[in-house]
């Protein structure tokens, strides 16, 4: 009997219908596949991140922004198309990264530095963590993670509702150090971390249900969007810490 529960992630990419295809090919999805597709997507993302650090352009950051989001929502419902559509994404996603990575380096010397070793160290750590069963993704703790997610997302929709109109929620402005607006960010890196132990859990059982090849590329997709939004958590937390100095 198979230790996963359900296809169940807090990573919306991730849901429990992620995985159902019409048919099952042949050449099937595997971890190491999508480990594969994993470091090309992040090569490529980093490759664009690195030119818009250096050479930042708004109109390029928009442009980045738009795209990224339009190609996350086809990747989404069109799966088939992930091995052409993530890599794009990767690309555009990079872009706009480095643009945002820039301003905060501006505004913190040396923020950046620190939000990628301590995302890099978190991935390693949880991976050796899940690998090594001392996390167990057990039901309640997908339904918690799930739920928290969900929580958050709330706080983000509000968030960008009341930024249409000039304002925003004091937690989520990076020159915010009050203790309330850091512990908040504290616990949104938690949630984010997590679902990187769902995202684990979601690819392996994929995996072992031999889905269509493609799905690798997908997989990587879902583990790309959770480790986009622990980086930017993470410089925001960041940011909120080095203002209270």
């Amino acid at each position: 009997m198979s230790r996963h529960l359900t296809l169940r992630s807090g990573n919306p990419v991730l849901n429990k219908n992620s995985f159902n295809t019409s048919s099952l090919s042949s050449d099937t999805m595997t971890i190491e596949g999508t480990v594969n597709k994993t470091v090309i997507s992040l090569l490529l993302l980093i490759g664009t991140g690195y030119y818009t650090f250096t050479d930042i352009n708004p109109g390029v950051l928009i442009f980045c922004g738009i795209g990224g989001f339009i190609i996350a929502l086809v990747t989404i419902f069109k799966k088939e198309w992930a091995p052409i559509t993530v890599p794009i994404y990767a690309i555009l996603e990079g872009g706009l990264l480095g643009g945002i990575s820039f301003m905060y380096n501006n505004l913190y010397n040396g923020i950046v530095t620190n939000a990628i070793f301590i995302t890099v160290g978190i991935l390693l750590s949880l991976l050796t963590a899940y690998r090594s069963g001392l996390i167990k993704p057990t039901e309640n703790f997908k339904l918690g993670v799930f739920a928290a997610t969900g929580g958050i997302a709330i706080v983000y929709f509000v968030n960008f509702i009341m930024g249409m109109f000039g304002s925003n929620m004091g937690i989520m402005d990076p020159a915010n150090a009050s203790l309330i607006s850091i512990g908040f960010s504290l616990l949104v890196v938690v949630i984010a971390s997590l679902n990187l132990v769902l995202d684990f859990d979601f690819i392996e059982e994929a995996a072992e249900k031999k889905v269509p090849k493609y799905m690798e590329w997908y997989g990587a997709f879902g583990l790309l969007v959770t480790l986009i939004w622990l980086y930017l958590e993470i410089l925001r937390l960041l940011a909120k810490l080095s203002s209270r100095k």
